[in-house]
């Protein structure tokens, strides 16, 4: 069976959900290579092998921590010359995806990003996209070399399939541009304790109703019950009542959990392109005409400060 280069995305060798979700999916097309940049590969293996990974390409160098992307793009390109894989998987992040497409203009091959989907073809891996603020789904293969693919988080629940997951070294010559742009300087973003907002399964979004970044612990309360991230509308970051960091929509951040609450959002087309791929879609609203209420599976028309609270109090009661 043919090989599928997958690039694991991990903090010091703790690896990421979206890697997990891109093991199950490579396994669908192929023998999930795994390629693990950085320091933590033989602990990240384990994890890896119990996700499908037959083997992992290692290596680690000062360069992937201290410089931009383009030593990361070198790696792969010499895992994908090691390899000759049917595909390249990345996670659709800022990052994954410019390095996923540094990597197919290398090696002179066609890209697919955001996929939310993958399945096997007669001729290549088919991508399954939902694109044009997702009225529309889409299934794309890439028709020039070996197919570049970035997948959205969330796409597929990881499922456990052991393999050998042997770590082999992977060796890298770095190009000239691969020292062009050094990191200076590095600050830790403050942790909330919550999910990452792209990989969390269940997201709590406050927009315009809020009415102000003092009333935002509402929608954090009913985040906390839940075990999910907080999301904000477009209104909501311009207007300085929440982080730009967790703007949900086309100039923000793409998620597709598998709960998404909106409340006192009114679904302009911006905010929509962000979350429609949702698996189901809660909208409180106390206009009954707003346009979020087309395309939820649930809508509350209320006020989201009477309605909010109680959901919470609800779900902290069946918690016990």
């Amino acid at each position: 069976m043919a090989e599928v280069l997958v690039y694991v995305d991990h903090v010091d060798g703790a690896v990421r959900k979206p890697t997990l979700e891109l093991l199950t999916l490579a396994r669908r097309v192929g023998d999930p290579v795994a390629v693990h940049l950085g320091p933590g590969a033989e602990e990240a293996a384990k994890v890896l092998g119990e996700h499908g990974a037959v083997k992992v390409l290692a290596a680690d160098a000062p360069e992937f921590g201290d410089y931009l992307v383009v030593p990361k793009v070198d790696a792969l390109q010499a895992a994908y010359e090691a390899v000759s894989p049917a595909a390249v998987l990345v996670p659709s992040s800022a990052e994954g995806k410019e390095i996923a497409a540094r990597l197919a203009v290398r090696i002179g091959s066609g890209i697919i990003t955001d996929a939310v989907d993958l399945e096997a073809g007669d001729e290549g891996p088919v991508a399954t996209q939902s694109v044009f603020a997702a009225s529309f789904t889409t299934k794309s293969r890439v028709t020039k070399g070996t197919p570049v693919i970035t997948v959205k988080p969330n796409s597929a629940s990881p499922e456990a399939a052991p393999a050998a997951g042997a770590v082999e070294q992977l060796a890298v010559s770095f190009g000239e541009q691969a020292t062009g742009t050094k990191v200076v300087s590095r600050t830790p973003r403050e942790s909330t304790g919550r999910p990452e907002l792209t990989e969390a399964a269940i997201v709590v979004s406050g927009g315009r109703g809020v009415n102000g970044a003092e009333n935002f612990p509402v929608i954090e309360g009913l985040a906390d019950s839940l075990g999910a991230a907080v999301g904000a509308s477009r209104a909501a970051v311009d207007a300085g009542w929440y982080p730009h960091s967790s703007q949900v929509g086309q100039t923000g951040k793409s998620v597709s959990p598998q709960l998404y609450i909106a409340a006192g959002i009114s679904g302009a087309i911006q905010h929509r392109a962000g979350m429609q791929t949702s698996k189901t879609i809660v909208a409180i609203n106390k206009d009954a005409e707003a346009p979020i209420f087309d395309l939820v599976d649930y809508g509350v028309v209320g006020d989201l400060f009477e309605v909010v609270p109680q959901l919470t109090e609800e779900v902290k009661t069946r918690k016990g």
